[in-house]
């Protein structure tokens, strides 16, 4: 039993989240048969997608802001003509200026953004935000703006840090749970590793962490066992990447709007598409290169508020932005023909041999070591190159290697590894994000919210920083004093690791001076942290 249990751990901690407690029977199942227990939810594909009632899309979320900043704007420009002062709840506006009109009208989200990041309290806590959202509830954050600024409104209309946090908690819970019910959580992993791929950070402003849960929704669960040249796509044509990465800003020198505007290419999506998203470093690219795809996917915008390219929201070509005439990407032309000529950079580049060694390479390295294994990175690069980037075939090659099992489970878990695996042991199935976040927060980790977009590291050297050991053994020690008094830590110990577990983790909670500390202890056993 002891070889099965330490499979059934491997299975657990390096594929998953860890065991669920309860009568789950987790770990048992997973002894029984390991690779098949994780592989399992590799064949229920529409597992990965995440359609929870209550979730917008992007399209609609975008259109709420919009819809909300046009209200605002009518009211100030109604009391700036009639010298009062603007209120949420006066009459319907005056007719605005046609200059006013005329700003209306090239009002982006970008510009939108601004403004209501403006209105934020400049030194409010996270803990206040998620308050002020609970207070003041689902009804008044249903109510639409046209609703809300009419004379004798029942409330103010929400505010947009309401708006916008509370559509943004209701995204992180909706994942949290997944996490906590999934039988081995394999699937899931994978979401979290390609949202980290391909990331975006929720802290670039307003709009940013109100589409930061639809964007994994939209662009990365569809994709996570599907083609990378299809997933690449979706994440470059997603209004958030191209808000987080500003190509709505990009025009082309020669474009009828550059001309117009005396502006040029912002080069930060390409490069990062080049750089993070595909070849990687030193992948064959050169500045050049990136030059010549910011040009090409010049004109990769969204629709805004009027919609006159398209649903507000949703992305659009702008031909007026685009740069015109062919251009040479990675030593190839590309003719001038639209949007297409993008997705033909996408689709060649998705497919390159720099491609599949910088891929192979980072998903080894996250399931095994930071060093991993050259024979799996090798077998990686082989199965994605032959089957034209099956990400389902890349998944399943690394569960069946040997070197994946036989690798000591050395990595740390992340932040939000940890606490999820918290919440799946304890049986907690959370009703509210914020411990969630708020942990996250304490310990380096902010749900899609990474410093730069390279995303959070996958390293032991960047979580296991002493600060970052005692921070954890600080939530440890928080949970076991909430918990500790309806649980026997050496019952959980069995659902942990079983015979799996060192002979000096089964003392260390035998000899606890109490169930609190034992089971804050066993949080912090290798069992548990570690991968």
């Amino acid at each position: 039993m002891a070889r099965d249990s330490q499979a059934a751990l491997v299975a657990l901690n390096r594929f998953g989240f860890g065991a669920r407690g309860g009568a789950s029977g987790d770990f048992v199942n997973a002894a029984s048969d390991p690779r098949g227990f994780v592989k399992a939810e590799l064949s229920r594909p529409n597992g990965v997608l995440l359609e929870v009632p209550g979730l917008s899309s992007t399209a609609a979320l975008g259109k709420a802001v919009f819809d909300y900043q046009f209200e605002i704007k009518q009211a100030r420009d109604a009391a700036s003509k009639s010298g009062a002062p603007a209120t949420a709840t006066e009459g319907p506006p005056q007719q605005a200026s046609p200059d006013a009109r005329v700003q209306r009208r090239n009002l982006s989200l970008s510009s939108i953004a601004k403004d209501i990041m403006a209105k934020e309290p400049a030194k409010e806590s996270a803990k206040e935000m998620a308050m002020q959202t609970a207070e003041n509830g689902s009804a008044n954050a249903t109510m639409t703006p046209a609703e809300t600024m009419q004379p004798g409104a029942a409330k103010p209309p929400p505010q947009p840090l309401n708006i916008i946090q509370k559509t943004f908690r209701a995204e992180a819970l909706a994942r949290l749970q997944r996490g906590t019910i999934a039988d081995c959580g394999f699937a899931e992993r994978l979401v979290v590793f390609w949202s980290n791929h391909f990331c975006i950070s929720a802290n670039k402003g307003p709009l940013a962490r109100m589409w930061a849960g639809s964007f994994e929704r939209e662009a990365i669960r569809p994709h996570v066992l599907g083609r990378f040249a299809d997933m690449l796509q979706a994440v470059e044509q997603h209004p958030a990447m191209l808000f987080f990465l500003d190509n709505q800003q990009s025009l082309g020198p020669d474009s009828r709007a550059g001309v117009n505007r005396n502006r040029g290419l912002n080069e930060n999506l390409a490069r990062e598409i080049m750089e993070l998203h595909t070849l990687g470093v030193g992948g064959g690219y050169s500045q050049d290169d990136v030059t010549s795809l910011a040009r090409v996917i010049t004109g990769w915008t969204y629709a805004g508020r009027q919609g006159q390219l398209g649903t507000p929201g949703t992305f659009v070509f702008n031909a007026n932005a685009h740069q015109p005439g062919a251009q040479r990407v990675m030593g190839k032309i590309y003719e001038a023909n639209g949007v297409a000529q993008g997705e033909a950079v996408l689709a060649d580049i998705a497919r390159h041999p720099s491609t599949a060694k910088f891929v192979a390479t980072k998903f080894a390295r996250h399931f095994t070591a930071d060093e991993p294994p050259p024979s799996l990175v090798a077998r990686l690069h082989d199965v994605f190159t032959k089957s034209d980037g099956d990400l389902k075939a890349l998944a399943t090659v690394l569960v069946d290697s040997d070197e994946a099992w036989q690798a000591p489970l050395t990595k740390l878990r992340s932040p939000y590894e940890f606490l999820v695996a918290s919440g799946r042991l304890l049986a907690r199935n959370p009703e509210d994000p914020g411990r969630y976040l708020n942990g996250l927060n304490v310990l380096g980790q902010p749900l899609w919210s990474p410093a730069g977009p390279n995303g959070f590291p996958d390293t032991n050297a960047a979580w296991a920083a002493p600060e970052g050991i005692k921070l954890r053994l600080d939530i440890s020690a928080q949970i076991a004093s909430n918990l500790a008094d309806r649980i026997d830590p050496r019952d959980l110990l069995e659902l942990v690791a079983a015979d799996a577990a060192s002979p000096e983790t089964r003392r260390t909670i035998e000899r606890a001076e109490s169930r609190q500390q034992a089971l804050a202890l066993l949080l912090m056993s290798p069992e548990f942290q570690r991968r």
